[in-house]
């Protein structure tokens, strides 16, 4: 992409944006020619008014005096009318013969306009440059609102990626298996649908969410049979106890070791839990008993240390949890009290939430004046130990709706990162009202860093400037870190986007009650996990990929088949080594290879493997793509999969480098 054309930036509600053509530069250092609307509206009536706004409300005069006019009937794409037309030409000759009126010139398609841009640039006109972010000052509240709807999100991205990292590796054992290219698409392209400008954001009337539930139905139910499927092919198969023994698989790029549920059908009465520990594929999972002594060392424990006050503890932290909210945690091994003095982490709060216009859209900065803590009746010892201890609190909101928070640690293994995990069951009917959930952590930092599309976008952590202030409430993806010299804590969730932090609290946003566009947005019963990760040293490698396992719930399957080495031997077929900071993000097959192609454009011959990497926090990272399969040739390509650079194959492995946050793409030719 090299152009890019928007008008939303506009309406910012606290700041005016600063240029109407200027360069947009971004994570990566990559660069785009942007142009803002001059007439701050994409549904044009083509008047007086919007053909003067034009030219007084264009704020790089000094380097091009230019600017698109968007009109239209309607915002659904509608084309011009007979009236508008009329009113232009009569602009146009207003500005021919009085003057004042910048000069209309219709006929020219939008390529045209960028042409004359880049052609100035060309010949030396410095377009001002627009650093990170573009953060639109509105509709804040979408990060939140219709919160079903982004779970399902999150869980079909998260199913898609085993779905085509399993069938690649489906079609490279057993080359009867074909790769299941229609129904991928149909999932990824309603999922894609799902995620346009009001559906993910919530912002949709109510009957679009009837449609996008049985589009994510679909995708389920259909994904489900793509991952039997391909799980068959590689001689393994869902939660069937009958079929063989326990293996656990780790469609993720890195080794992995955790404390495993198994699946209820798996489960006896002396053991629920399996330690697995996987470098790469697929291992023989043992299911561990209450007495098994091999991990005692790193049990967790818990007790009621004083009337209603829980300590939870395993090796590397020390718990203590007061009708229902953290109110101490202890970093054993940095002998470091984590939570803020006199401060209560995971304390629900609740907030009136009454925008002045758009109910579903926005949320307002004044909301936090109406900050109330939601008090917790009794807590109560629901598992303990030795391989996992939670404590359940119940917490009434009112009348109609309440909370069940489950507070949980595991017990530690050696040396991977131990969380504190919240898993939480909202039964909501409110009227618009915000909960959220609050971590006030004895952390100072000027800036908080938050996950974005295969990046990490910081933003203040004060009200210095307005500027500032206007992102009170921000997007993350999967986890916010808030950190300082030597020491951290990443906020971890598994379907949220919205979040803020004001000083050394952090809070994440939970549910919103909007009555407009839907009058029944969010009602009834949601169920979210989110967590704690502190770390000594910086934001680092260690809050991406735990994150992303805290996404992706290692699975138990059965497998019974003598062959099943070879699969365990292909799900270790490709392998990321060197920078940590690299995340092998996808592995699917090529959208043209003559075997895939759906016919939609020319066919490529052979067959290859798409790779996907991106340099996760900031910085030129080098690594090495090593694999056992038979390649013949690896090319650098574009995100259309177009080849641009061969690469050179040294012992079975290909050097790469990644400049910070760049999104690379990797051909394989088998």
């Amino acid at each position: 992409m090299t152009r890019f054309f928007t008008q939303k930036i506009s309406w910012n509600n606290i700041n005016d944006f600063p240029h109407s053509t200027f360069r947009w530069v971004s994570l990566d250092g990559s660069q785009v020619l942007c142009h803002m609307a001059p007439a701050n509206t994409y549904t044009a009536s083509a008047h007086f008014g919007d053909v003067n706004r034009s030219l007084s409300q264009n704020k790089s005069l000094d380097q091009d005096a230019t600017g698109i006019l968007a009109f239209g009937k309607g915002d659904g794409g509608g084309g011009p009318t007979f009236e508008m037309l009329e009113k232009l030409r009569r602009c146009r000759g207003m500005s021919d013969t009085v003057g004042l009126l910048p000069r209309v010139k219709m006929g020219d398609s939008v390529e045209d306009f960028f042409d004359r841009l880049e052609k100035k640039a060309e010949e030396g006109t410095k377009f001002v440059t627009w650093y990170g972010e573009l953060y639109f000052e509105l509709h804040r509240g979408t990060y939140t609102s219709q919160a079903n709807n982004k779970w399902n999100n999150r869980k079909t991205e998260i199913m898609l990626h085993d779905i085509e990292y399993l069938a690649t590796l489906a079609t490279i054992k057993d080359s009867s298996y074909k790769y299941p290219k229609k129904d991928i698409d149909d999932i990824w392209e309603n999922t894609l649908l799902c995620q346009f400008h009001d559906c993910l954001p919530g912002s949709c009337i109510e009957m679009c969410y009837d449609d996008s539930d049985k589009l994510y139905e679909y995708g389920f139910k259909t994904g489900k049979k793509l991952l039997k499927d391909a799980l068959s092919v590689l001689d393994f198969s869902m939660h069937d106890p009958e079929k063989g023994s326990m293996i656990a698989i780790n469609t993720l790029p890195w080794p992995r070791a955790e404390i495993v549920e198994l699946p209820a059908g798996m489960q006896t009465r002396d053991s629920k839990y399996a330690i697995v520990r996987v470098d790469s594929g697929a291992i023989d999972v043992k299911a561990l008993s209450a007495k098994d002594s091999k991990y005692s060392s790193s049990k967790a424990s818990i007790k009621e240390i004083r009337k209603d006050v829980f300590q939870l503890s395993n090796n590397h932290y020390k718990v203590e949890v007061e009708g229902g909210s953290i109110t101490s945690l202890i970093d054993l091994e940095e002998n470091r009290e984590i939570i803020a003095k006199g401060g209560k982490a995971n304390q629900l709060v609740i907030f009136d939430d009454k925008p002045l216009y758009w109910q579903a859209w926005d949320v307002e900065v004044y909301h936090f004046e109406t900050r109330k803590e939601l008090p917790s009746s009794q807590s109560r010892i629901v598992e303990k130990g030795p391989h996992k201890v939670s404590l359940m609190t119940e917490t009434k909101i009112s009348e109609d709706s309440w909370v069940k928070t489950t507070i949980s640690l595991a017990a530690s293994i050696e040396d991977q990162p131990s969380y504190i995990e919240m898993a939480s069951e909202v039964e909501w009917h409110e009227t618009m009202r915000f909960l959220k959930v609050e971590f006030p952590v004895d952390i100072t930092n000027t800036e908080a860093s938050y996950e974005t599309q295969y990046g990490i976008i910081r933003r203040p952590t004060h009200y210095n400037t307005s500027w500032d202030m206007a992102k009170f409430e921000v997007c993350c993806h999967k986890w916010a870190d808030l950190s300082e010299n030597g020491y951290g804590v990443s906020i971890m969730n598994d379907s949220k986007y919205g979040f803020a932090t004001s000083g050394n609290m952090m809070r994440l946003s939970l549910l919103r009650a909007p009555k407009a566009p839907d009058a029944h947005a969010d009602m009834g019963r949601h169920h979210i996990r989110y967590a704690i990760l502190p770390h000594a040293g910086p934001l680092d490698s260690r809050t991406v990929r735990t994150a992303r396992n805290f996404n992706h719930p290692m699975t138990i399957y059965s497998h019974s088949s003598p062959s099943t080495t070879i699969s365990s031997s292909l799900l270790s077929a490709i392998t990321l080594q060197g920078s940590p900071a690299l995340v092998l993000d996808a592995i699917k097959r090529g959208e043209d290879d003559e075997d895939v192609s759906r016919g939609e454009l020319p066919k490529r011959k052979g067959r290859s493997i798409i790779l996907r990497i991106y340099e996760s926090l900031g910085g030129k990272a080098r690594g090495t793509i090593k694999t056992s399969l038979k390649v013949k040739k690896v090319w650098k390509t574009n995100v259309l999969e177009d080849d641009e650079e061969s690469l050179e194959i040294v012992d079975g492995g290909v050097g790469i480098e990644l400049r910070a946050f760049e999104v690379a793409t990797f051909r394989l030719q088998l």
